[in-house]
């Protein structure tokens, strides 16, 4: 109860924003055991909950996921994305995994020696700094990998899936090539470059 005293909480609002806060992560289970028997992930709800019980306009999160299994960090994901879109609250976050930043930021800031070297959508990084992009090709039939040697830089290679790397300029002219090879093609999907990939040209550059 010491956070209604520090926030000035009624007992009616902090009893509600509790049972709610406790639905959306799922811990009523977890909500009044002990610290030191908590998961990692467990004690990461509980602190965002005694976090968000003020109903703060800003949330600050410094590495949210970090050290979680691949679960917990859907979870965690998929609560802020679902809290940012009903409460409008604003959240800075704070991270180097990549995952975390291509799923729940819209804006970023990139900081280098304690330079800002940008800031802007992520959608506009990517299209400025991503120089490739990427192309999955599934085959109905094995192929060896020197025959796709003419259309990029193979990037992953099994038999009946490859993944290949070409300039972002020419991803129109090689999907049309590779459609109209002689390659047992079953189908293409075209996507991005990895945003990892995308921040590591922006700082060798």
């Amino acid at each position: 109860m010491l956070k209604t005293k520090i926030y000035e909480i009624e007992k009616e609002d902090f009893e509600k924003r509790l049972e709610e806060l406790v639905g959306l992560l799922d811990a009523k289970d977890i909500i009044y055991k002990q610290v030191r028997k908590l998961s990692l992930g467990e004690r990461m709800k509980c602190e965002l909950i005694a976090a968000l019980l003020h109903a703060p306009r800003v949330l600050f999160l410094d590495e949210p996921t970090i050290g979680l299994d691949v679960v917990a960090q859907k979870n965690i994901r998929d609560f802020l994305k679902k809290y940012n879109k009903e409460k409008k609250t604003t959240i800075i976050l704070t991270s180097h995994y990549m995952d975390d930043i291509a799923e729940l930021c819209k804006r970023i800031i990139i900081i280098n020696t304690g330079k800002i070297i940008y800031d802007g959508q992520m959608q506009d990084l990517v299209e400025k700094h991503a120089s490739h992009k990427m192309i999955t090709v599934f085959f109905n039939e094995e192929v060896s990998r020197d025959s796709l040697d003419r259309f990029g830089e193979v990037y992953e290679f099994k038999k009946l899936k490859a993944l290949l790397k070409v300039d972002r300029k020419d991803v129109k002219a090689k999907a049309i090539q590779i459609l109209s090879s002689d390659l047992p093609v079953k189908d293409i999907e075209i996507g991005e470059e990895d945003i990892d990939s995308v921040i590591r040209n922006i700082f060798v550059s």
